[in-house]
């Protein structure tokens, strides 16, 4: 999560960076994107240095500059791109019409597979290496898992608020759901390891997980007191 920028004093320099100028050009930007997505997955933070994403997008490292001013608001925009492509916004509004689990299971399916994707379980690999910046990882933190967890506590409470759920700290209930659909599979794939025999295929296990945490959390209808009392 960016941090807001202060406001340049006053004078000739902050009027004219404050001006209309010259928009900047998306597609440079999305080329900018793409190319520092690819090479943090491939390189590591420390291993990508800003020349070689200016050269991998096709433009200059000013231009970069110009866009997100340092790496490491690159790394943090990087970071958000990829979860949004693969967990979108749209996947946490409340559907009207649609089931809690089929729409839960959707969510739970997203986000399934972008923890197992190979680009997130090699950016979560430098992320617990030893020389990894403390502050890179809470960059990270509040730009993927951070906005995970946030995005799903507002969709219980939407679901809550409509009377499907029972929970009281929506986003600790975040968490156990993230935790449950992670399972042994994905620190098997952390550690380079294959599936365990016997774990099912991943569509069951999400389901699995969906299930249990309904069976924890749905509203149930008052139970009905002793016949005759």
């Amino acid at each position: 999560m960016m941090c807001p920028v202060s406001p340049k004093p006053a004078g000739k320099a902050a009027g004219k960076a404050s001006g209309p100028g010259r928009p900047k050009d998306l597609g440079k930007r999305a080329a900018i994107l793409e190319a520092a997505k690819a090479l943090f997955i491939e390189q590591g933070y420390t291993g990508v240095s800003m020349d070689a994403i200016a050269a991998q997008a096709g433009v200059s490292k000013l231009t970069v500059y110009s866009h997100f001013g340092d790496k490491e608001t690159l790394f943090t925009q990087a970071v958000q791109s990829k979860c949004m492509e693969m967990l979108p916004d749209t996947l946490f509004i409340t559907d009207a019409e649609g089931p809690l689990r089929e729409q839960l299971l959707g969510i739970a399916q997203a986000f399934f597979e972008m923890v197992t994707s190979d680009a997130a379980v090699s950016v979560q690999r430098v992320m617990m290496a030893p020389e990894t910046d403390d502050r890179l990882r809470e960059l990270f933190w509040q730009a993927g898992p951070r906005r995970t967890t946030d995005a799903l506590a507002e969709f219980l409470r939407a679901r809550a608020a409509r009377g499907e759920l029972d929970i009281e700290d929506f986003s600790t209930a975040a968490l156990q759901l993230m935790t449950l659909v992670k399972g042994e599979l994905h620190a098997h794939m952390m550690c380079g390891l294959p599936p365990a025999p016997g774990q099912g295929t991943p569509r069951d296990h999400v389901a699995a997980s969906v299930d249990f945490f309904l069976r924890a959390y749905a509203r149930r209808p008052p139970a009905e007191g002793p016949a005759g009392g």
